[in-house]
């Protein structure tokens, strides 16, 4: 056979080749991740969750309606745990982190800072994917936002809570408002998610790493009243 006909013979073989490897089937798990990722562009593109079909979700996805409905029962509960996913994940690894922070040593107070920087930084990369639907859920349906915050956004704060307080209770310090504090910080890594958001001049960096420091060291000083300057 010639270099010409081996070579044509080749090319001619290599798409059945191809069409005869089998495609990967995805597992359940993943097949529903895929859902929510194409679910999570599509109420973002649309910015309505009524006017956001699971027809068009199903495209997004590259499958059929009836393969989502296998997973969600209805656009709500989809709707839902677009939002709630990738929070929920972002609070299992804080609150499994915050367990481990001390296991081989000590928590220093600049291990304590660089650990307080990490908690902002996950959290405000975990907030600014899901600002959009954030939005949607808890400024739309009073009844939504209502079950949202008190079944996720709140389990989620009081978890980071209690995973500070034994870690303060190792220390021998007294956590007298570890809820309070855990919404304190989530709500200032919502602003920075709101300004990384909206502004294109917004340095992100330089603002975890000062309000991880004011978060650990405090943001204003002690007055002494003797030092104000007439």
């Amino acid at each position: 056979m010639t270099k010409a006909a081996t070579t044509k013979a080749g090319t001619a073989d290599a798409p059945a080749a191809n069409a005869a490897a089998p495609r990967r089937r995805l597992t359940a798990e993943a097949r529903k991740s895929s859902i929510l990722a194409a679910a999570r562009r599509a109420f973002t593109e649309t910015g309505d969750m009524n006017g956001t079909t699971i027809k068009l979700i199903a495209e997004r996805s590259g499958i059929s309606e009836a393969v989502i409905y296998r997973h969600f029962e209805s656009k709500d509960q989809l709707f839902f745990e677009a939002v709630v996913e990738p929070l929920k994940k972002a609070v299992d690894d804080l609150v499994a982190a915050t367990e481990l922070v001390d296991k081989d040593e000590p928590l220093t107070p600049e291990r304590q800072l660089s650990t307080m920087a990490g908690l902002y930084k996950q959290l405000v990369s975990t907030l600014s994917e899901v600002l959009p639907l954030l939005g949607l859920v808890l400024f739309g349906d009073p009844q939504v936002a209502r079950r949202f915050y008190r079944e996720n956004f709140a389990v989620a704060m009081d978890r980071l809570a209690e995973a500070w307080r034994e870690v303060e209770a190792r220390y021998g310090f007294p956590f007298e408002s570890p809820d309070i504090a855990a919404r304190a910080v989530m709500g200032m890594a919502m602003l920075l998610a709101l300004e990384s958001h909206h502004s294109k001049k917004f340095d992100r960096e330089r603002a975890i790493s000062l309000i991880s420091e004011g978060t650990v060291k405090g943001f204003f000083p002690t007055i002494e009243p003797a030092r104000r300057r007439r």
